[in-house]
């Protein structure tokens, strides 16, 4: 298992390093270094600004070198300040990381309890009404556009039920009133597609040899589902949720900015718009080594659960 992971460790440097420097070059293609400094420095700023600008942040040097240093910074997890405000890049990571934490943890959890049960629910009555209209449900959820969830969810539960509040965050113990709807909005938005995915994980191994053997013997429906097909689809569904997990820490882009949580998913779309490459660079590496370690975590999980499996 230790060769294995120095092996996905070494592996993983390249990936690392081709896409730091693809996002280096898209954001010099889509907003080049003067563009920033013009968006950052106000109203028509002069060209002796602009310059002092671009040599601050290191912007006047020649392409190569800058893209080298870029790199080299990268992995060393140095992430420097802020094009805009000149804070520390990190200490921008440390205030968003909470306020994800807080929305993705309970969203993740409630997601994969309600997404097993449910598709377990199906799965047993397979071939009823319930089955049939369970499918139709989810095909309906999924063809509903992503960012419908979120107004259907403000307008209903914020502004005519006055349930929870349309927006914000708050620290504390009081960030639970914020979390909830956003929560639960996330979780519907995503319902229909994992539900089928554990559908037909299951019912593949309810087609199986062990299955038919155990129904000779006269094993209930419900000990032969939640006994054996649970244990045995077990692989299917560690690498669904065990690949969401890094989402955790990156926050959520739309669910965050939406409802105004001040999280890394809300830092990332508000360093975008303000063309803070600084910030932009660090959360896409960040993301790729949450990625990176997911899909090491998804190998060691099977390992874990399946005894038959070998890393070599």
């Amino acid at each position: 298992m230790i060769a294995y992971l120095v092996r996905r460790v070494l592996y993983a440097v390249p990936i690392l390093i081709g896409v730091s420097l693809l996002t280096f070059l898209l954001f010099y293609v889509v907003t080049p270094p003067q563009s920033m400094a013009r968006r950052n420095l106000g109203k028509n700023p002069s060209p002796e600004a602009i310059q002092d600008w671009l040599h601050t942040h290191g912007y006047d040097k020649p392409l190569p070198e800058q893209a080298g240093k870029h790199i080299r910074e990268l992995l060393l997890f140095r992430f420097g300040k802020s094009d805009v405000n000149d804070e520390p890049v990190w200490d921008r990571i440390r205030q968003g990381a909470g306020p994800s934490l807080a929305l993705a943890i309970p969203e993740f959890l409630a997601s994969a309890l309600v997404t097993i049960a449910l598709a377990l629910l199906v799965a047993y009555y397979r071939g009823t009404y319930l089955d049939y209209w369970g499918v139709v449900a989810c095909v309906f959820l999924m063809s509903v556009n992503y960012v419908l969830y979120f107004i259907a969810g403000q307008y209903v539960f914020a502004k005519l039920l006055r349930i929870f509040p349309l927006a914000g965050y708050a620290h504390g113990l009081e960030s639970t009133r914020f979390i909830v709807l956003p929560a639960m909005v996330g979780l519907v938005a995503g319902l229909g597609g994992a539900i089928r995915f554990y559908r037909a994980a299951f019912l593949e191994e309810m087609g199986q040899d062990y299955v038919r053997t155990a129904r000779s013997r006269g094993v209930s429906e419900s000990r032969i589902l939640f006994k054996h097909v649970l244990k045995n689809a077990a692989t299917p569904i560690l690498t669904s949720l065990v690949l969401s997990i890094p989402f955790l820490f990156m926050g959520n882009l739309l669910l965050e900015s939406f409802f105004g949580i001040p999280g890394l998913g809300s830092i990332t779309v508000d360093a975008i718009n303000s063309s803070d490459f600084a910030v932009v660079r660090a959360m896409v590496f960040l993301g790729t080594v949450a990625y990176i370690l997911g899909n090491v975590m998804t190998d060691l999980s099977y390992a874990l659960v399946n005894p038959r499996v070998r890393l070599e």
